[in-house]
């Protein structure tokens, strides 16, 4: 590790509560800390020696990146989009591999030249010649034995073409394998029959799903904005469940932009189903059950809108938990640090999320009616949204201080699809996005922030 001031600082905005580390430093809880980065928008990529660990190493700004936790704690970002700082509006797409460890960042592999193809090898076969083309709104998952799984986003294939891939890879000893899947783009799902495991099933290309590993480490998938059962790209809202390295059709339709159905808000039931969408916020909690909120989809009335509900999946049912079952809802904030029943976050997407230690569920962020930088903590067992910080008002700057260094007013900008960690010791961390810096102007960015609840 580095020094005390670049491992052992933390995150977040209430009320500090001072303990003492393993480390020998005191731990300042709910404060957000800018670890490393810049605090302005649109900056170029420091890469440094590939393999090497250094201080002026950094990811170039971005949003949409897929992300992994390793068992040593270690975050490591894949990919994403962005924009060239000379302007234009041309799209950056990256498929450069990144960890960050001991206060450092390091470049693993990939390229460090933007809108690469993907090098598939043969299906099945790890090689170091291996990568997935550039991309951003990949799912990801990590398995048992600590290997990185991603699936699909928006990128470019075998053959250079741009567009919306299905194709499964890992990472695994530094190597990366196609797994499965098509390495063209475009592809519909093999959807088969639902609940009944076949080897062709295939889930169609999509990005911006939500994804999740369970107890027993399968992997989960559901919606996104892609392919259903045809070559036609819409929103979907089917699951799909990954183990043994076969898909199988758990629920929802196999023909997109279906609206949701709702239900009795509070009790589960074989036929409800949240609408389709992409960029919802997502969670696991303490007992394995799927949490999501939001995203840009259909509501109960058919519409297509920005949402603002809560949903639990759990023994194979949906739950409607909370939220409106229609479109664009305000928020209801209550009183900054005290949970109450009535307090929810306002309709959004591309917010980011976490769990922490003690199973709650963290929201940050996203795009709703302008860009947001209020954070909000979740309490499964009580079912209450508590505002812990931020602002309740939108397109607010970033409060950066000093780098290294906790602060009761530091705050990350307003921002969407940015991405985020929780690491072995409970901290919570966010980088980059789509969002306000600290001198007001709106870009990518590739700040990093660590938060301890």
């Amino acid at each position: 590790m580095g020094s005390w001031k670049n491992s052992c600082v933390f995150i977040f905005a209430a009320i500090a509560a001072i303990t003492t580390t393993s480390c020998g430093g005191p731990t300042v809880h709910n404060e957000w800390t800018w670890v490393s980065g810049s605090n302005l928008t649109f900056q170029v990529g420091s890469y440094g020696t590939q393999g090497s660990p250094a201080a002026s190493n950094i990811p170039g700004a971005r949003g949409g990146s897929a992300t992994w936790t390793d068992k040593a704690g270690n975050l490591w970002l894949f990919g994403g989009i962005g924009l060239d700082p000379a302007g234009a509006g041309t799209e950056l797409h990256f498929n450069d591999l990144w960890k960050f460890s001991g206060g450092q960042w390091t470049w693993m592999g990939g390229s460090n030249i933007i809108n690469q193809i993907g090098s598939y090898g043969a299906q099945g076969t790890a090689g170091p010649g291996n990568i997935p083309g550039a991309r951003y709104g990949a799912a990801s998952w990590t398995d048992v034995s600590g290997n990185f799984w991603l699936l699909g986003g928006y990128g470019y294939d075998s053959s250079g073409v741009w567009g919306i891939l299905n194709d499964l890879w890992k990472y695994s000893g530094g190597e990366w394998t196609w797994v499965g899947g098509s390495k063209f783009v475009g592809q519909p799902g093999i959807y088969g029959t639902q609940g009944k495991t076949t080897s062709s099933n295939v889930p169609g290309a999509r990005f911006d799903a939500d994804s999740w590993t369970d107890a027993s480490g399968n992997f989960w998938l559901f919606g996104g904005l892609g392919n259903d059962s045809t070559t036609t790209v819409s929103y979907l809202n089917d699951l799909w469940k990954y183990s043994g390295g076969e898909w199988t059709w758990m629920g929802g339709p196999n023909i997109g932009s279906q609206m949701g159905i709702y239900g009795t808000q509070g009790t589960a039931s074989y036929s409800n189903i949240p609408g389709a969408r992409f960029d919802a916020a997502s969670w696991i909690d303490a007992s394995g059950s799927l949490w999501i909120f939001g995203g840009w989809g259909f509501d109960s009335t058919g519409s297509r809108t920005l949402l603002g509900d809560m949903w639990k999946y759990s023994e194979n049912q949906w739950t409607w938990m909370g939220g409106s079952s229609t479109g664009y809802a305000s928020g209801t904030y209550g009183v900054q640090g005290i949970a109450a029943p009535n307090n929810v976050p306002g309709a959004r997407y591309m917010a980011v999320s976490w769990t922490d230690a003690a199973g709650n569920l963290w929201l940050f962020g996203g795009q709703g009616l302008g860009a947001y930088n209020d954070l909000w903590k979740y309490s499964p067992s009580k079912g209450e949204w508590t505002w812990i910080g931020g602002s309740d008002a939108a397109n607010q700057l970033g409060t950066y201080g000093t780098q290294g260094m906790d602060s009761a007013s530091s705050i990350p900008g307003a921002r969407g699809i940015a991405v985020s960690w929780t690491d072995t010791s409970g901290n919570l961390w966010l980088f980059g996005g789509e969002g306000y810096s600290s001198t007001g102007g709106m870009g990518y960015l590739n700040d990093l922030w660590k938060y301890q609840p």
